[in-house]
Parts: structure tokens; C-alpha cells; sequence
């Protein structure tokens, strides 16, 4: 059989293999792994048959909980059954999976294995996850590449279906789930005939069924239970061997060697790394170089993890090893050693002449492990003591527990060329990569590599994709430190980061830019300058973002520069690389339509004939460094950790860099420090048009255009270019008012501009590029952070005055455009100073407090809300406790005020305790009642007891204020995975506000369906569009009568919501808000730079309705439900084909769109009318 070989990222090539065995595989999505879901699913939809000549039944759960029981549930039903998860998503299965290992039923979960969330969130890769599940009796199995992928993930489901024992499939997250490599794919025919299929009918006729019934899941009491666990044991032992004998079978195949410890080294090794997972692919690498050199060293990588079997152990280990060193990709707190490490000591427990024996840790959360690491903990060995407990890859100034650094080496096969790509989210540069590296993969005979890193923002983030090709398999799994080529797609990078280090001698660089001639001399760092001409370097410009924005892809610059990278390479023919590209154009962009894909031959065009070569002038290598200028005083905390990490330095930085917040805290309102300028164009003030409405600083998503008041004496210190106009409005006749740009920290989207209405149609708002604006906008939002708040002169419960309070939540990561964010800006204006926020994992967590970027900042008194993420699926439990632990303080504050009554004080302070105790539980009464109580605990008391009730009260001071507590998160929280916490904290009564992003999509994890995704609308795991309704989520919580609801939607009605958000803080219950969010992942067709314009569109064409349900008009006799939304007056499918997620199903699946579209608008009607029957009831 001729071999077929394929590019694609381990997540493909573990859901190829599943695919094979799996009859249903039941889902829920998490990062990283979802991708494997979605492609069973995506293939299923269009027809692909299993072993057993069947589409696979993929269906999505709403929790990972949920998918355990599922997968359960049809395993006892005798259907061969997979699953796909990760991190907390496999701690949740936990419980179903000793049900299933107790039961003898051969399920397989594949897992991506990532880190788990402790002192902070890390979506990256290492054992922590699967560590925690080596107790529940599964079969661990561990890939190191993606190739391993491919050949043991298929041996998961081979041997659990002999065996009877279920299997967990493991590889790292990010690492091997995501890294692209050109790999050979096992044909299903190989599966069919190593598959045991009597073991298959066995399994399926021991299936629960009535036709021949049991009973399964008995209580048993002690006189049992024991001996019936142990008669399992058999089972177990068999493990190992099933295992072998498929391994040894997979290596006949495939030539490539198999077992369950396999060794890679010299015969007579001394000294023996052991290791699991990718990093066994770099010390492979090191062991060749150290081999090379005459070293006696060795690796043993561990495929079966559990069962331990010390046979296939002891028969690969070299008898001349003296010194052995394992390394866990894991920390476990509290042991005396990581697991891996443990267990390879316990072989040798009362073995004579055992060898020495030391641990270490590597790669938590992704931690890049090189070479050089590598050979440190080889020298390490050399000692006559090796240091146990170590760690690689960091610096630990604290314990110090890490090993000194090496120096790196290139272990690379000669001849592989590295690329190395600086992006931007969103802009399309990793998914131009990943074709490029498809393209050279497929259509030619050289092995190729992607790996691309990222930081934790949305689109607008820092990525940088890693290229690797040659003529040799590629096995090194860690980033590129010698490029010969790298191309920078952002030119504000130039000044922010390091961009050509490790660029060699006579390398090509790439910059996109509009810098010509001087401009470049001028704009490029002397550094940069000095590199340039030092190495020899062959220097190319391109204006890709101009270009991209003449052909009408925005910002959209992938497949120009894509196009320059073949050209400039040559690694194939450009010729045959531009039918390639276009080729996968059709592929790729073929259902958004023949515009789309023609503006993307286009830029393949362009980005050939659009380059130009740079000639270095000489005089670079001398070029000076400008003067360091100081523009202000940063903490400590900005400077030494955040700019560090911002410079993507962040791997420098010790363990001491974190004594004082351990406990993972950071500092409020880092964001405002980062200044990243990653705008093409940002709004440009004509104040001459402006009416002073302050709905462009209402829409912005990232806070960063504001309404200024300027006193006239302020006004004398301003700078010249900060214009103003007289305020309009009660109360501001003395003030100047301005509209102020942060030009550095806008990104850009335009919502602004496109909804002001400006004086007599004429905008006040005009995009203009960001560097004709820098140079005056940036002294300008500098003077006018200078200026004093002045909320106080105004009501803040309508637009206009909302936006004279200083937002406490401002430049975020999140998406330009985000239709979530000014949701949650609004909120901190009005009540951030006494806010308590819990928010649910997903994007707002993401926007909300990606280190080093904290987004959520504090008043000039220094209050600001304060913001916590627990998980993903208990987050309203969260933000309950959070509510009922402040409850309990405050009321200890209460008792001990009333007690103060009751002793011999003042009838004046009397009065002001008094008022306090009124007003306790009413968020504007109690600021007011603290304001005149706070002398009082100044005073001195003659009554012994009143002093030292005052000086408890004091140290409890802060409770006073009622705090307004906020839980925040995205639909498929509330609608799904965190329903049930949800729903009994509404049912509580407790007085808490939900607030909840309706993207009607799993937005953070790629847009997978959740239960708020309408019918007819495409998302993973809806791939031939959903079948059924969304769920009504607000009329469900009305059914209790005492919970404030409301559906809003910004961009349609600013006024309701205002009312709305008001109205929901104010009740003295459980409050919950449903507030519409487009999303790049709807695919809006006039650009995200149209959300605003998009939700009003919503709701004109009745897709979205606004509505609000206030208790208290119920207890005035009135109906609480008040429909805001009117008769719709637009077309409801001219709304749906505004965006791809419904006309994509349209060209993917023309036969069954029309229905859906029709169900769809049927279902909106259905709703409004059930709607306006609730606001025309009687009361």
C-alpha cells in the first residue's frame, strides 16, 4: 500500500483515528481540544462513513460533566463511544470516569492535555489534567508528535475494545494539538483489519438492553465491596501486552518503532532521560547531538503511561545506566515528587546496584523547552550528586530549584529552513501560515512544521508564527531562535519588540509598511538599523495594509504577504505556489462567494509584484541610538514585570518577580500602559459638527474616545492642537467640552464614527490614518487624563451624563468591534467604584484580565471594581458567595452600629448611625450615610464599649458602602454549561446582578452552537445549521415572579438600556440582563466596524427583542413586563444574509436552508408574539 501523506495539526490527526472506531462521541468544547469535535462533527455532516459503514453521531453537551454522562450512557447502550476534552473540562468527567473503568467499557477520550487553572487561568499545554485522572482506572496512552498521533491514537481504540478497559489518548496542548506537521496517514483499511471484532460483539451483546435484561450500578455495603473490586485486576494485567502486540503490529505497517517504553539512544548509555509527551522529540534531538559527540547518554519516551508495566520497562532500559533523570511536564503541590518521577523510583524500590535516581519539572503551561534545557539536565547527571527537585526553562531566584541555563545549540537537521512571521489577531497571518505550510507540505517532497504563539487577547493580539521545512522529518517542538527568514506584518512592532534577533547572516526580512525612502531611515530603531547592515540582510517593504484595503479585505493582509513569502523563498516554484494559493482560496473562501475569492487572487497578485527591495545604506551601521525619553513615572509593577512581559520577554522573568502575589493577583488598570497603536485608522474630532450626544464614547468598545470638561483656568495649561467648544447643557456653562481620541490605545473598528449622528447629517467623526494623529492626539488624551472627573455635575441615569463618569474598565484586549465590552464600560461608569465582579471563563475573562493586561482600572480615589474569575461553570455560585460573604461582614457592621445605640453617646451621632442603618442596603443612600459616619471613627468614646465598637467598626470600614455585585459571562455560560448554578442563584432571591453577553455563540473557543444559537444558524457543531430554537433564557427566570429581566441591545434603543441597567441595580432581588453582542465569529459582512449598526438591525428586523420584567410595577399593580421592542420593519432575511454564519449554510447546504430559514423567522415571530401577549396581559 503506497503511503499517503497529508499535513495537519495533531487535533486532525487524533480525530481521523477516532473517527474510524466511534459510533456516537458525545462533546462539550473546550480549548484546545474542541477542534477535534468539530471536525467529526464537520465530517459527519457531509457524509464520511466509520468502520461500521456509519456517519458518527457527534452531539454536543452542555457541560463536560454532561458529555461524561453521555458518553456513559452509550457505551452501557453497546455503542462504541469517544469524547474530546481537556483542563477542568476533564476533571468534570472524572466521576463518570471511574463509573466507566469500574464497568469494563471501552470508551476513549482523547485529550489535548493542558494546564489547570490554579493561581491564574492557563488555556496552554502541560500533565496537569491528565495527571489528575490517573486513579480512575483508565489506560493512559501518550503521543509525542503528531505522526504518534496518527499511529497510537488508532492503538487507544484498538486496545481498549480488546481489552475492555477504557483509554485516555493524551498529547500536549497548543504543542502537538496545534502544530502542523507533514505526516503519513494510516488507511481506515489498516484499522479494519487489526480491529478485534469479536470483541465488538461482545461488547455490543453485553449491552444493556430489555431483550436480555440486567441490572448494572448496584449499591453494594461492605461485605462486598472489596472483593468485587479487586476481581478487576485480571483485566488490568492483561493491558500491557494488548498494547505490545498492537504497537508491534502498528510498526510492521509503518517502519516506525513502537512500545510501550521506547528507547532512543547509545547501547551503553550512562546516563537516561525519561520523559513523556513532545518534549521527547527535543531531547531526541539533544541525544543525537551529545551521541555525536562520543556521550554514552539515552531517552526513554513512555507510551503507556497506566497500566506501569516495570517489563516493558526493564527490557529497554540500557543495564550500563548509572543516572537517571525524569522529567514531569506537572506540579504537584505537596509530594514528594511528580508522578512520572515517583513511579520510575518505585521500580527500583530493594533493586540492588539501582541507579541514581532525580526528578525535575518542565513546560508548565506551555513553557518552551529547548535544547539547551535539555542539556542541562544532562550535565546535571555528570554530578557526582545530581540536584533532585529541579526545574528547567525558568529562573528560580526564590528556592532555588533551577538548574543553570546551557547555551543553546541548533540540533535542527541540516538543511531545514526556519521562517519566522510577526502578526497581528485577526489580520490572518497564522491561517495564511498554516496553509503556506500545507501547500509546501502536500505538493512537494520536504517535511514541514507550523507552530504559532500567541498572547491571550482577542483579535489585535501579538502572534508569531514558527516555520519550519526540509528534506528531514522535523522533530523540534520548540519555538525558532535562528531564522532565516522573518517577515513583520505590524510595523509599530519595529519599536515594541525584538523583532530580528536570531535572524542570520545574509537573512531575508519582510516588513509590511507605508515607510518609504527617509521615512524608514527615520522610523526603523537604530538597532533595527545596525542589524540590517551588520548581518548582511536581505531587507524587502511592502504595504500590505494599503493594498488590502484597496481590494476591499480590510485589514485582512494573509494572503498578500502569504504570497510575498513564496515569492521571496522560492522554496517552490512561484508559478506552481500561486496556482497552490489559489487553489486554496476556492477551498477556503469558496462559500462566503466569487467576490471574496476573487479579492483573494487579487491580493496573490499583489503580493508578488507589490514588493520592494530595501538598499541598506551604509551609513546604518553606525546609526545612533536616540536619547531615552522619560514621558512619565510608571510603578514599579509596569515598568519590571508588565512592559517586560509586553516586550514578550516574559521567560526572563524569575520566581522572585512574584514573592507578595503569589496567590496570582495583579494590579489594577495595567492595560492603560501598553499603548500598542495597532490601529490603521482612528477617529479624528471636527468639532464644529459635534452636538455633544456622547454616543461615540457610549458605543466603544475599548473606552478610548471620551467627552472631556475643561474648567478655563485648566484650559491655560492645555496644549495649542486641544480645541474645544462651549458645554451645552444644565449645569456645564462653565466648562469647555471636547471629544478626546486615545489614539494608542484605539483599535480602530469605527463604530464611533459610523454612529454619530453628527449636525445635520454631517459626521463629527472622520477616519483618519493613525499617524497623522499621533503626534497632537497624544499630548491631548494626555492632558485630558489630567482633568478632574466631573460625573458630579450631572445625572449619570441617561446617555449623555453616563458618559462624564471615567469608564473603570478601559483598553482591553478584546476584538475591535467587541459588541461585548461597552456593556460592561457602562456598568463600571455607573457603579464601578462599589463593584464586585465574578466572571465567567470565556471571552470576557479573556478581555477581562490577560496578564500582564488588566483592563479594569480605579477612580482617582482609588476605587475601581474589583474582578475575580473562578471557572467557567460555577461562576453565578461565585459571585453568590461572593454576595453572601459580604452580607455576612455587613451585617456584623449593622449589629455593632445598633448596639452603639443602645450605650451613652451623642443624640447628633445617633442620628448619623441612625441614617446609616436606613440607608445600609441602597447603594447611592449608604455612600452618602458613610460620608458622615466616618468622623465618628476618629472619635474618642468615655463609654469603654463604644470605643471599642468604633475601632471594630474602623477596621471594617470598607463594608460599609454596599457593594453592587455583578456576575458577568457569555451565553454558553448562562444558557448552558452554568444553567443550573444560574438558575438557583436567580431562585435564591439574593440581591445580585447577571449580566450576560449573548453572542449566541461559544465566542472564546472558536463559535461552537450553544442552546442561544438561533435556528438556521452555522456554528461548530451546527455545521448544516441548527436544527432547533434558541432558548428563551429571560422568560424562563420570570416564571419566579421577584427576578428583574431585561433583553437589550445597545446599538438599537441606548435609552432602554439605560433603563434597564438602572432599573436591574436598583431591585433588591436578583437582577438579570441579557444584552446582544455581535461577534467576529458571525461573520458580519459590513465589517465589526457595523456591530452597533448591526444590533439595531437585529432588532428592526425582529430577530432581537427588548424587553423589561420590573417586579416592582407587579407590586404597584401594574405589568411588570414592558415589550421595548416594536412591530418589526425590516426584512428578517435580508438580516440573516448580512451575515456568513446563515449564508454559508445556504451554499454549504442549499437543499435544507430555505427550511431552516423558514423555521428561523417562524420562531422569531412566535417569540415576539408571546412577547407582546405578556405586555398586553392585564393586571
Amino acid at each position: 500500500m503506497a503511503k499517503q501523506m497529508k499535513t495537519m495539526d495533531g487535533n486532525t490527526a487524533a480525530a481521523y483515528t477516532a473517527y474510524a472506531f466511534t459510533d456516537v462521541a458525545a462533546i462539550f468544547p473546550i480549548t484546545p481540544s474542541s477542534p477535534m469535535a468539530e471536525l467529526a462533527d464537520a465530517w459527519s455532516a457531509n457524509g464520511r462513513k466509520n468502520l461500521f459503514d456509519q456517519q458518527v453521531n457527534v452531539v454536543e453537551m452542555q457541560s463536560e460533566g454532561g458529555a461524561a454522562g453521555a458518553v456513559h450512557g452509550s457505551l452501557v447502550a453497546g455503542a462504541l463511544t469517544t469524547t474530546f476534552t481537556a483542563s477542568q473540562g476533564l476533571l468534570l468527567m472524572i466521576p463518570n470516569m471511574y463509573k466507566i473503568a469500574g464497568e469494563l467499557l471501552p470508551g476513549v477520550f482523547h485529550v489535548s492535555a493542558r494546564a489547570v487553572a490554579g493561581h491564574a487561568l492557563s488555556i496552554f499545554g502541560d500533565h496537569s489534567d491528565v495527571m489528575a485522572t490517573r486513579q480512575t482506572g483508565f489506560a493512559l496512552l501518550a503521543s509525542g508528535s503528531i505522526q504518534e498521533v496518527m499511529d497510537l491514537g488508532g492503538i487507544a481504540h484498538l486496545a481498549s475494545i480488546k481489552s475492555s478497559i477504557p483509554f485516555l489518548h493524551f498529547f500536549d496542548g497548543f504543542r502537538t494539538s496545534h502544530e502542523v506537521q507533514k505526516i503519513e496517514v494510516m488507511d481506515y483499511s489498516v484499522y479494519d483489519e487489526l480491529l478485534d471484532k469479536d470483541a465488538v460483539k461482545r461488547f455490543r451483546d453485553k449491552a444493556l438492553n430489555p431483550d436480555h435484561p440486567k441490572t448494572m450500578g448496584t449499591a453494594q455495603n461492605p461485605d462486598i465491596f472489596f472483593q468485587a473490586k479487586e476481581s478487576i485486576n485480571r483485566y488490568y494485567d492483561a493491558v500491557p501486552d494488548i498494547v505490545a502486540e498492537y504497537m508491534q503490529k502498528i510498526s510492521a505497517v509503518t517502519g516506525r518503532e513502537y512500545k510501550p517504553f521506547t528507547y532512543h539512544g547509545a547501547p551503553d548509555a550512562e546516563r537516561v532521560v525519561i520523559a513523556m509527551g513532545s518534549v521527547t522529540e527535543t531531547i531526541e534531538e539533544t541525544v543525537n547531538y551529545l551521541y555525536d559527540k562520543g556521550e554514552k547518554v539515552g531517552l526513554i519516551k513512555v507510551h503507556l503511561y497506566r497500566p506501569f508495566s516495570p517489563k516493558y520497562f526493564f527490557d529497554v532500559l540500557p543495564e550500563t545506566v548509572k543516572k537517571i533523570a525524569v522529567l514531569d511536564r506537572t506540579k504537584e503541590s505537596g509530594a514528594n515528587g511528580e508522578p512520572l518521577y515517583l513511579d520510575v523510583r518505585n521500580l527500583f524500590y530493594r533493586k540492588a546496584d539501582a541507579p541514581i535516581i532525580v526528578g525535575g519539572r518542565y513546560g508548565l503551561g506551555s513553557k518552551d523547552t529547548t535544547p539547551g534545557q535539555v542539556l542541562a539536565v544532562y550535565k546535571n547527571l555528570e554530578a557526582a550528586e545530581p540536584r533532585d527537585n529541579f526545574t528547567i526553562g525558568i529562573e528560580d531566584d526564590v528556592t532555588n530549584l533551577s538548574l543553570p541555563a546551557q547555551a543553546e545549540v541548533n540540533t535542527t537537521s541540516a538543511g531545514t529552513i526556519q521562517c519566522k512571521f510577526w502578526g497581528l489577531g485577526s489580520d490572518g497571518t497564522v491561517g495564511a501560515n498554516k496553509q503556506a505550510i500545507k501547500i509546501i507540505g502536500d505538493n512537494t517532497d520536504m517535511y514541514a512544521q507550523g507552530y504559532f504563539s500567541y498572547d491571550s487577547k482577542k483579535s489585535g493580539g501579538v502572534t508569531v508564527s514558527h516555520l519550519r521545512f526540509g528534506k528531514a522529518p522535523i522533530k523540534s517542538t520548540y519555538l525558532i531562535s535562528e531564522a532565516d527568514y522573518i517577515a513583520c506584518h505590524n510595523q509599530a512592532y519595529v519599536n515594541q519588540f525584538d523583532i530580528l534577533k536570531g535572524l542570520k547572516q545574509g537573512g531575508t526580512f519582510v516588513l509590511n509598511t507605508g515607510w518609504t525612502g527617509k521615512e524608514l531611515d527615520e522610523h526603523l530603531p537604530a538597532a533595527m538599523e545596525r542589524y540590517l547592515a551588520e548581518k548582511d540582510i536581505h531587507f524587502y517593504t511592502i504595504d500590505a495594509t494599503k493594498i488590502a484595503m484597496e481590494i476591499g479585505l480590510g485589514s485582512r493582509i494573509n494572503m498578500i504577504m502569504q504570497a510575498a513569502f513564496f515569492q521571496l523563498t522560492q522554496v517552490i516554484p512561484i508559478k506552481d505556489a500561486v496556482a497552490y494559493l489559489k487553489e486554496s482560496i476556492e477551498k477556503q473562501y469558496g462559500n462566503k462567494g466569487d467576490k471574496v475569492v476573487k479579492m483573494n487572487y487579487k491580493a496573490v497578485d499583489k503580493g508578488i509584484e507589490s514588493l520592494t527591495a530595501v538598499d541598506i545604506p551604509a551609513a546604518w551601521k553606525d546609526a545612533e541610538d536616540s536619547g531615552t525619553v522619560v514621558l512619565e513615572e510608571k510603578p514599579d509593577f509596569i515598568t519590571d514585570v508588565v512592559e517586560v512581559m509586553n516586550r514578550q520577554e516574559g521567560d526572563t522573568l524569575p520566581v522572585s518577580t512574584f514573592v507578595g502575589r503569589e496567590n496570582g493577583e495583579f494590579p489594577p488598570g495595567t492595560s492603560a500602559y501598553e499603548k500598542r497603536g495597532i490601529a490603521v485608522n482612528i477617529p479624528e474630532w471636527i468639532m464644529d459638527n459635534c452636538i455633544q450626544c456622547n454616543q461615540c464614547a457610549f458605543v466603544c468598545p475599548h473606552a478610548a474616545i471620551r467627552p472631556v470638561l475643561v474648567s478655563e483656568d485648566e484650559m491655560k495649561a492645555a496644549p495649542e492642537s486641544f480645541g474645544t467648544k462651549k458645554a451645552i447643557g444644565k449645569g456645564l456653562g462653565d466648562y469647555a467640552y471636547r471629544i478626546q481620541v486615545a489614539p494608542l490605545d484605539c483599535t480602530g473598528c469605527g463604530n464611533c464614527a459610523d454612529i454619530c449622528p453628527g449636525k445635520k447629517g454631517e459626521t463629527a467623526l472622520d477616519m483618519k490614518p493613525l499617524e497623522t494623529q499621533v503626534a497632537s492626539e497624544g499630548p491631548n488624551w494626555e492632558f485630558a487624563e489630567s482633568v478632574p472627573e466631573r460625573k458630579d455635575l450631572v445625572s449619570l441615569n441617561t446617555v449623555k451624563g453616563s458618559q462624564f463618569a471615567r469608564p473603570l474598565f478601559e483598553f482591553s484586549g478584546a476584538c475591535g468591534g467587541c459588541g461585548e465590552t461597552p456593556y460592561a464600560k457602562l456598568v463600571t461608569q455607573l457603579y464601578g467604584d462599589r463593584m464586585m465582579i465574578a466572571n465567567a471563563t470565556g471571552c470576557s475573562s479573556i478581555w477581562g484580565a490577560s496578564a500582564p493586561a488588566t483592563p479594569f482600572c480605579v477612580n482617582a480615589e482609588g476605587r475601581g471594581p474589583a474582578w475575580a474569575n473562578s471557572l467557567f461553570e460555577d461562576n453565578a455560585e461565585y459571585g453568590y458567595g461572593m454576595a453572601i460573604g459580604i452580607n455576612q461582614q455587613r451585617e456584623k457592621v449593622a449589629a455593632l452600629l445598633k448596639e452603639m445605640l443602645t450605650l451613652d453617646i451623642s443624640d447628633d451621632d445617633k442620628e448619623i448611625i441612625e441614617k446609616w442603618i436606613a440607608n445600609k442596603d441602597d447603594g447611592k443612600g449608604s455612600k452618602e450615610a458613610t460620608i458622615e459616619l466616618l468622623p465618628l471613627l476618629e472619635k474618642q468614646y468615655d463609654d469603654a464599649r463604644a470605643g471599642e465598637i468604633i475601632q471594630e467598626v474602623s477596621q471594617k470600614k470598607d463594608m460599609l458602602i454596599k457593594k453592587s455585585v455583578w456576575v458577568f459571562g457569555g451565553d454558553g455560560w448562562a444558557y448552558d454549561i452554568g444553567y443550573g448554578g444560574l438558575d438557583h442563584v436567580l431562585a435564591s432571591g439574593e440581591d445580585i446582578n447577571v449580566l450576560v453577553f449573548d453572542t449566541e455563540v461559544y465566542s472564546n473557543t472558536g463559535g461552537q452552537s450553544s442552546k442561544a444559537t438561533p435556528t438556521a444558524a452555522v456554528a461548530k457543531f451546527a455545521a448544516s445549521g441548527k436544527k432547533t430554537k434558541k432558548k428563551d433564557l429571560g422568560r424562563m427566570a420570570m416564571t419566579y415572579g421577584y427576578v428583574y429581566v431585561a433583553q437589550v441591545a445597545m446599538g438599537a434603543n441606548k435609552n432602554q438600556l439605560m433603563k434597564a441597567v438602572t432599573e436591574a441595580e436598583s431591585h433588591k432581588g436578583p437582577s438579570l440582563i441579557i444584552a446582544y453582542s455581535p461577534c467576529i465569529n458571525h461573520g458580519l459582512k459590513l465589517g465589526m466596524g457595523k456591530s452597533q449598526e448591526q444590533e439595531k438591525r437585529a432588532v428592526d428586523a425582529g430577530y432581537w427583542h427588548m424587553y423589561r420584567f420590573n417586579p416592582a410595577l407587579k407590586e404597584a399593580g401594574k405589568n411588570p413586563f414592558v415589550l421595548d421592542s416594536k412591530e418589526p420593519t425590516e426584512s428578517f432575511r435580508d438580516f440573516m444574509m448580512s451575515e456568513v454564519r446563515y449564508t454559508s449554510l445556504q451554499k454549504a447546504f442549499p437543499d435544507i436552508a430555505e427550511k431552516l430559514f423558514e423555521k428561523a423567522e417562524s420562531d422569531a415571530k412566535e417569540r415576539y408574539l408571546e412577547y407582546k401577549r405578556l405586555a398586553d396581559m392585564e393586571y
